[in-house]
């Protein structure tokens, strides 16, 4: 599919439109002036208000912008996803609402209930899962044609999902790996596109083990400099010791592992979970921005703040666990998922070959997975899609972690197609963070309780 020829109007439709996070695509849009860009962007949401308050966010940042695409909201599913070119699928089944259940239910068993790690991300999976793969049905059925880039989380386990009935045609996306490289190669005086960055492992549990430019591996460098070490967040989370052990600079998510006491602690410790801060902040910011009769530019001026404070407080429990104390400016820059999401787009309409870090099926690429499982490894990006390079195999310690939470992922799979409680605990069992099978039935109990979401297992 070349869109850009012949210029012909791109579509995208966002799912989960009314999200928070949708300015920072649409101003990556905004940006785009090349042929082939995409002119008219669809959001799609269960919710009008979040709808109508994101809306006005878009029509200030549109404004006085030379043929900005143009911005429709419906939530009719079906009128979203006609005609779309992309859909870009970012939903969040269950709210900010559930994710704070999701952290308060695990807290309560002394495990840690983040959203795509440990006890939360497998609750969060099986209220997903059944949602997304409805949802890519209707894609094949309404859009078969288009193309679907997920940031839907956990984005590896909803891409694998997905992929079940859209196969290549979905590609999941995170900017983890794109934040953490760039500083990589900016405290090595790199440009991020002149670099070979050596990242594998799974959405979330992935490591950085070199980082190329002209065929030298730079990554020894920095980690022989203390120093630098401890100017960056990863830095400063795990320790320049612990680094130099593993020869690798982990994804910030790995923390949750290497360090599961002391950030258990810490969120037990907190005033309030992420979830919790997190619904609050923005039930606030959705409220100032719908309300009627605001300024021009005050729905954005609204969202600019909420998002610095967003922002600012990221991982603060970890950053507490670790003793390391507020971020610093120069780790406050988004990772910019918004802009692999754009580059991806234009490789594939335009058949730009461009390389990015991306969650796709694994094919050969590592030996210890199936080749259906989704993984997240540099791939070489064009009109056929996304193509996962070779890379050197996993270290045994790494083969331990990916392989126990890919087998987490199947029986979430498995529990969401089957509606068997049993494989449900048993995907709580599982997970390296949940420590007892004991846990693990009354953690299900819990979240079973709590969302309707879950009422299929049976």
């Amino acid at each position: 599919m070349a869109l850009a020829k012949g210029g012909r109007d791109v579509r995208l439709t966002i799912l989960g439109g009314g999200g928070f996070r949708v300015p920072l695509v649409y101003g990556a849009l905004l940006g785009d002036r090349a042929e082939g860009r995409v002119t008219h962007v669809t959001l799609y949401d269960e919710d009008p208000s979040r709808l109508t308050a994101m809306a006005r966010v878009l029509a200030d940042q549109a404004a006085g912008v030379p043929d900005a695409p143009a911005v429709a909201a419906t939530a009719d599913l079906d009128e979203a996803l006609r005609g779309a070119d992309f859909v870009f699928s970012a939903i969040r089944v269950g709210g900010l609402e559930g994710r704070a259940a999701d952290e308060r239910i695990a807290l309560a068993e002394g495990v840690l209930g983040q959203e795509t790690v440990g006890a939360g991300g497998v609750a969060y999976g099986l209220r997903t899962v059944p949602v997304v793969r409805e949802i890519a049905r209707r894609i094949a059925r309404v859009a078969p044609d288009a193309w679907v880039i997920n940031f839907t989380n956990p984005a590896g386990l909803v891409t694998e999902a997905m992929a079940e009935v859209l196969g290549g045609r979905v590609i999941g996306i995170c900017d983890s790996p794109v934040g953490l490289g760039r500083r990589i190669a900016g405290l090595l005086g790199v440009r991020p596109e002149e670099a070979w960055i050596d990242y594998v492992g799974l959405n979330h549990l992935g490591w950085i083990r070199g980082l190329r430019v002209a065929g030298r591996d730079e990554l020894p460098r920095l980690l022989a400099d203390t120093k630098a070490l401890e100017s960056f967040e990863e830095g400063r989370l795990f320790g320049p010791e612990w680094l130099r052990s593993l020869g690798a600079v982990p994804n910030e998510y790995l923390h949750y592992y290497y360090f599961n006491r002391e950030t258990v602690r810490g969120y037990l410790e907190a005033r309030q979970t992420r979830g919790a801060f997190l619904r609050d902040q923005q039930r606030e910011f959705y409220a100032r921005a719908g309300r009627q009769g605001q300024p021009p530019g005050s729905a954005l001026a609204a969202w600019d703040r909420t998002r610095a404070e967003r922002e600012a407080t990221y991982m603060a429990e970890n950053r507490e666990a670790a003793g390391v104390g507020e971020r610093d400016e120069s780790d406050l820059e988004s990772g910019g998922y918004e802009k692999v999401a754009l580059a991806l787009m234009r490789a594939i309409a335009r058949n730009e070959r461009a390389t990015l870090i991306l969650n796709v099926p694994n094919g050969s690429t590592l030996s210890v997975l199936d080749a259906q499982a989704v993984i997240e490894v540099p791939c070489l990006v064009d009109a056929g899609g996304a193509h996962p390079v070779a890379v050197d195999p996993l270290p045994l310690h790494a083969v331990g972690l990916v392989t126990s939470v890919k087998a987490v992922e199947r029986e979430v799979l498995a529990a969401a197609a089957s509606g068997s409680r049993a494989d449900a605990v048993k995907a709580f069992a599982l997970h390296p963070l949940v420590d007892s099978v004991t846990v693990a039935r009354r953690l299900l109990t819990g979240y079973a309780a709590e969302h309707p979401g879950l009422a299929y297992l049976r």
